[in-house]
C-alpha cells in the first residue's frame, strides 16, 4: 500500500490533475474575490446607498464576511461526503454552486431598483459562495496530494494554491480593465456586472476539464478496504468528522492556528488595501488595483517556488519565514503605502504577498500530510475553514473599523502582527510531516509520536 502510495505517476497524468484542480480553483476564488472587490469599491454605493461612504463599506464588507461564516458549513458538508464518496463528485458539485451564484449575483437589482430586498439577495447568493468555497479547498489539494509523487508534494500540491493569485489577478484584471474603459456612471450602472456574467463562461470551461480526470487512487484503495471491515464486522463506519474530532483534534487545532496569520494577512493586503488606498492615502480605484494586479501576478510565480523549497527544508521552515515575515512587514507596509506613491505601493503589496506565498504553498501538502485518507478532506476542511471565520471573515470588517475609530493604521498593523503571533504558536507546537506517507498516516500526528512511529498500529483502523 505504501509503495503504491508512494509511486510517482506519469507526468502527463500528474499535470493534468495538477490542471483540473488548478483550473476549478482559479475559477471558484475569481468569483470569490471578485465579490471583495466590487464590495470595495461599488457594493457599498449600489446595496447600501443610504449609509455614509465608510458605513456603506463595512456594511458592504459585512456581506462579504457572511460567506465566510458559510464556509465551515460548506466543509462539514463537502468534507463528510468527500470522505464517503470521493473527491471528484464534490468538486464538480462545489463548482457549479460558485458559479451559479456568482452568475446570479450579475444579475441581481439594486437598492434603487427593489430596496432593502436587494442587500438580502445578495447576502443569500454570498452564503451560496462561501458553502461551496468551504469544500472546494480541501477537495483540490488532496485530489494534487493523493495522486502520488511524495517527494515533490510540497511542489505540486503548491499549484492548486495558486488559484487564489490567479483568481486573484484574472478578477482585478477584469475590474481594472472595466474601470478604465468605462466611466464612473457606467460601471456603477453596468458595468459591474460584466465579471459576474462572465464567470458563467468559465465554470464550463471548468467543468469539462474537471470531468476529465480520475478519482484519488489513495482514496479508492482506503474506501475498498472500509468495505471490507464493513462487511466482516457488519458494523456502520463511525461519521468522518466524529473520527477527525476524535483522533485528529489536535491536528484541527494546529491548522486552524497556522491559517490566522495567512488569512488575515491576504484579506489586509488584498481587499483592506482597495479602502484604505483610496480613502486613507487618497489614490485612485485604478491605482490601487493595478497594484494589487501586479502583485498577484508575482505571488502567483512564487507559490511553486516555496513549495518547491518545503520539499528540500520541510513544511514548518517555509511557513515560519512567512508568518514572521508578515508580522514584521505591517508597518513598512502602510508606510510605504502612506507615501501615495504608486511605486512604494505596489512594492508594499509585493512584500506583503511573497511572505504570504511562504505560508500558503506549503500549507496544502502540510495540511493533507496530518489527517488519515477516510477522514482527510473533513480533517483539513474543518481545519482550513473553521479558522476562516475567525481570520478572513473579518479582517477587511475588523480592519475598515480600526480606520473608522483611530483614523490610523497602527491599530491595523497590530492586529495582522497579532495573528502573526499565534501562527507562529501554532507551528512550534506541530511537528514536521515532510517525509510522511499519506497511506500511513495515524490518529494524533501532529502532537503524537508522529505517522512514522504508530502507522503499522493503527493504519488499519484509521486509513
Amino acid at each position: 500500500m505504501a509503495d503504491a502510495a508512494s509511486a510517482p505517476p506519469p507526468p502527463s497524468h500528474l499535470r493534468r490533475i495538477v490542471a483540473a484542480s488548478l483550473i476549478g480553483t482559479t475559477i471558484e476564488w475569481y468569483d470569490f474575490f471578485l465579490y471583495g472587490s466590487a464590495a470595495a469599491l461599488v457594493f457599498n454605493k449600489l446595496f447600501f446607498p443610504d449609509s455614509e461612504p465608510l458605513v456603506g463599506t463595512l456594511l458592504s464588507f459585512l456581506t462579504y464576511a457572511v460567506g465566510f461564516a458559510a464556509r465551515p458549513i460548506g466543509a462539514l458538508v463537502f468534507g463528510h461526503y468527500g470522505d464517503r464518496l470521493g473527491r471528484k463528485k464534490l468538486l464538480v458539485l462545489s463548482l457549479l454552486m460558485m458559479g451559479g451564484a456568482t452568475f446570479a449575483i450579475g444579475l441581481l437589482p439594486t437598492h434603487a431598483t427593489v430596496g432593502v430586498a436587494a442587500p438580502v439577495l445578495l447576502t443569500l447568493l454570498r452564503l451560496v459562495q462561501g458553502f461551496a468555497l468551504g469544500g472546494e479547498w480541501g477537495g483540490a489539494v488532496l485530489l494534487v496530494s493523493e495522486h502520488g509523487d511524495a517527494k515533490r508534494r510540497g511542489f505540486w500540491a503548491s499549484w492548486p494554491q495558486t488559484g487564489a493569485p490567479a483568481g486573484q489577478l484574472l478578477a482585478t484584471g477584469v475590474l481594472s480593465a472595466l474601470t478604465a474603459l468605462t466611466s464612473d456612471a457606467a460601471f456603477e450602472s453596468w458595468g459591474w456586472r460584466i465579471p459576474f456574467l462572465l464567470s458563467g463562461v468559465l465554470v464550463i470551461i471548468g467543468l469539462w476539464i474537471r470531468l476529465s480526470v480520475d478519482e484519488s487512487p489513495l482514496f479508492k484503495e482506503a474506501l475498498a478496504r472500509a468495505d471490507e471491515r464493513k462487511a466482516a464486522s457488519g458494523g456502520a463506519e463511525k461519521m468522518p468528522v466524529v473520527a477527525v474530532l476524535r483522533h485528529h483534534w489536535r491536528d484541527v487545532l494546529v491548522a486552524m492556528g497556522a491559517r490566522m496569520a495567512e488569512n488575515i494577512s491576504y484579506y489586509v493586503i488584498t481587499a483592506f488595501i482597495l479602502v484604505y488606498a483610496t480613502t486613507a492615502a487618497d489614490l485612485s480605484k485604478q491605482t490601487a488595483l493595478n497594484a494589487v494586479l501586479i502583485a498577484s501576478a508575482f505571488h502567483f510565480a512564487v507559490i511553486p517556488l516555496w513549495g518547491a523549497l518545503s520539499d528540500r527544508v520541510g513544511r514548518k521552515p517555509v511557513y515560519l519565514v512567512g508568518a514572521a515575515g508578515v508580522g514584521l512587514w505591517m508597518f513598512p507596509f502602510f508606510a510605504l503605502i502612506d507615501t501615495r506613491s504608486f511605486g512604494n505601493l505596489l512594492l508594499a503589496v509585493t512584500v506583503g504577498l511573497f511572505f504570504h506565498g511562504a505560508m500558503y504553498a506549503p500549507q496544502a501538502a502540510f495540511f493533507s500530510e496530518l489527517f488519515a485518507t477516510r477522514m482527510r478532506y473533513s480533517g483539513a476542511s474543518i481545519g482550513a475553514q473553521f479558522s476562516s471565520v475567525a481570520a478572513g471573515a473579518p479582517a477587511p470588517l475588523i480592519a475598515t473599523a480600526l480606520l473608522a475609530d483611530y483614523d490610523s493604521s497602527t491599530p491595523i498593523a497590530l492586529y495582522v502582527i497579532a495573528a502573526a503571533l499565534l501562527t507562529v504558536l501554532a507551528l512550534v507546537c506541530a511537528k514536521e510531516t515532510r517525509h510522511r506517507d499519506l497511506a500511513e498516516v495515524g490518529p494524533g500526528s501532529a502532537s503524537g509520536s508522529g505517522a512514522e512511529a504508530e502507522a503499522p498500529r493503527d493504519a488499519a483502523r484509521t486509513v
